[in-house]
């Protein structure tokens, strides 16, 4: 085996994470002029079943960053409504044609390709290093406050020298337990199991994007395949798998919009991916020196899709409030809990619409018909309402492009 080395790293800012926050947040720093260091512990973004909504809200960043046009080649398709089926009826739940952006749809994408599109784009700037296969192993600290991060790329030890620690990465979130960083977990009912299945040319017209709930059953059309979930009462999944591979499919038959014989294409366990869906939020996003974003601060549920255009509203808000400090090398415990202050209101308002949703539908009976759809029926505004709640949420941002500058 070979001995381990030890490699020093200085920039201005570490994050750790490679996810939308961590590579929005990387991106305008390093076009601001700033050293930032990306680490993130996989060795590429090809992992399934992730957030893969870009919302109106994020679609207008990157206009307003002049990605758009270059962004919207990338394969995607379109959803201008969202629809869903309850209680046996077909209803339009959200309508983004009113929205005052410029793209009034959401963009169904692989989330992957959205973050090999942000580290190409980041890439372009002298100040930006992406590092992969990297792990986080600890913080350091000077002093009382954080200066650093230590971590490990195969046999070779880093140490990465900064004024500023980011988590951003994720629900599990290893920077926020580094930090002692403690906060509160709202109970959610449900979990998800997240499948695929190829496209047949007798397949249902279920129409572009996301097709859901039916019976707890989700269709999202990703172009190539069938997206599918089936949502199931929290715990539950030991109790399926006990039961048999042959009796689970035989359930997720029933309850799905294609043919029965279709299920034959799911050969094990593996081909069903488990979502523990958790609502979670931290009391303080900031300790000195680190900063936790998107996940790391507030894991959302997948209700609305939102949870990584919120991440990416964090990281748009974190690059317009620390750049300055950053760049004066007077970053204070106050600069980052601004931070949180600026986007405390739009998380909390948004996991309350969350957690109400999730235990009505908990509460509701196998046979009783939902409310929605007569709700929505006789108060067909509410589809605009809904709209903008889910297209641009609570509190939308935009970055500071005025001081960026253009790579070498």
């Amino acid at each position: 085996m070979q001995p381990h080395s030890t490699e020093i790293l200085t920039a201005d800012c570490c994050i750790v994470g490679g996810g939308p926050a961590g590579l929005m947040l990387g991106y305008l720093f390093a076009r601001a002029g700033l050293r930032v260091v990306v680490i993130e512990k996989h060795a590429d973004f090809l992992h399934d079943f992730r957030g893969d909504t870009i919302h109106p809200s994020t679609l207008e960043i990157m206009h307003q960053l002049g990605l758009l046009e270059t962004f919207l080649t990338l394969p995607h398709q379109r959803a201008e409504k969202l629809e869903a089926e309850i209680a046996g009826q077909s209803i339009t739940m959200a309508d983004f044609s009113r929205l005052p952006v410029k793209c009034r749809f959401i963009a169904f994408m692989p989330q992957w390709d959205f973050l090999n599109y942000m580290a190409e784009q980041s890439a372009r700037y002298p100040g930006f290093t992406l590092l992969q296969s990297t792990s986080f192993e600890s913080l350091t600290v000077e002093n009382g406050t954080v200066s650093g991060v230590k971590a490990s790329r195969g046999n070779q030890q880093l140490h990465i020298r900064c004024k500023l620690v980011v988590g951003a990465d994720g629900r599990h979130s290893r920077v926020r337990e580094a930090a002692g960083l403690t906060g509160q977990e709202f109970g959610v009912a449900r979990d998800v199991i997240w499948f695929r299945l190829s496209k047949q040319p007798h397949d249902p017209e279920l129409g572009v994007g996301h097709k859901g709930p039916r019976q707890n059953f989700i269709v999202i059309d990703r172009g190539e395949y069938w997206q599918c979930g089936l949502t199931i009462p929290k715990g539950e999944f030991e109790a399926k798998q006990a039961a048999g591979l042959d009796a689970f499919k035989a359930e997720v038959a029933a309850l799905s919009p294609f043919e029965a014989a279709r299920m034959a294409e799911i050969e094990s366990w593996e081909a069903f991916k488990l979502l523990s869906i958790k609502i979670d939020r931290l009391d303080k996003w900031a300790q000195p020196g680190v900063l936790c974003i998107g996940d790391a601060a507030h894991a959302m549920s997948p209700i609305g899709g939102v949870g990584v255009n919120l991440a990416i509203q964090d990281a748009v808000a974190t690059a317009n409030l620390l750049t300055d400090p950053l760049k004066r090398g007077e970053l204070q415990l106050r600069d980052l809990e601004k931070v949180q202050k600026r986007r405390q209101f739009p998380t909390v308002a948004t996991q309350f619409l969350q957690i109400k949703m999730s235990r009505k539908k908990a509460k509701r009976k196998p046979t009783g018909g939902s409310k929605v759809p007569t709700i929505i029926q006789r108060l067909p505004f509410l589809r605009f309402v809904l709209g903008r709640l889910i297209g641009l949420g609570f509190r939308t941002e935009s970055p500071q492009v005025a001081r960026v500058k253009e790579p070498r």
